[in-house]
């Protein structure tokens, strides 16, 4: 059985077994390899998103798994609410916003902006983002953009 699904979580207190790896605190993804439950911290990042390797640490504590906060999955959604800036900048409601996260497992938000210049017919997203709190992460809205494979670009869908 199962101790939490597969997912992204907050760490809210060090792992028992390797807590110099896995802080509180810390981003982290529970998968499951060869039946076994397993955490791991993330790598690197590109594009906004997180890549993991090993090392990964099993997951057998039951009590340490239940302190995990799961967190909403990287991807693309639009905003459930304005959102006002430092700065003064703001970004409107329904707004397409791209989800990713620091290290600590907190909220980054990248809004999709259209190049007026471009020939290209696309969105383009920052490498630099807006700290969001939990509260806005908990209501933003999937926004299930289709992932093409390079093949497939320009294939006319019907």
């Amino acid at each position: 059985m199962a101790i939490v699904p597969n997912g992204l979580y907050r760490t809210r207190t060090a792992h028992p077994l390797a807590p110099e790896q896995i802080p509180a605190g810390r981003l982290v993804y529970v998968g499951r390899r060869d039946g076994q439950t397993f955490v791991v911290a993330p790598h690197h990042n590109e594009h906004n998103r997180w890549y993991w390797r090993e090392p990964v640490t099993p997951l057998t504590d039951e009590a340490w798994a239940a302190t995990l906060m799961p967190l909403p999955t990287e991807g693309f959604y639009t905003l459930p609410r304005a959102l006002e800036l430092p700065g003064g900048g703001r970004w409107l409601e329904n707004a397409i916003v791209q989800l990713g996260y620091d290290r600590n497992g907190n909220g980054i938000l990248f809004v999709a902006e259209r190049w007026h210049n471009s020939e290209q017919n696309a969105l383009y997203f920052s490498d630099r983002g807006h700290r969001i709190d939990d509260e806005l992460l908990a209501e933003l809205r999937w926004a299930p953009i289709l992932p093409v494979k390079e093949a497939d670009q320009g294939a006319i869908v019907h």
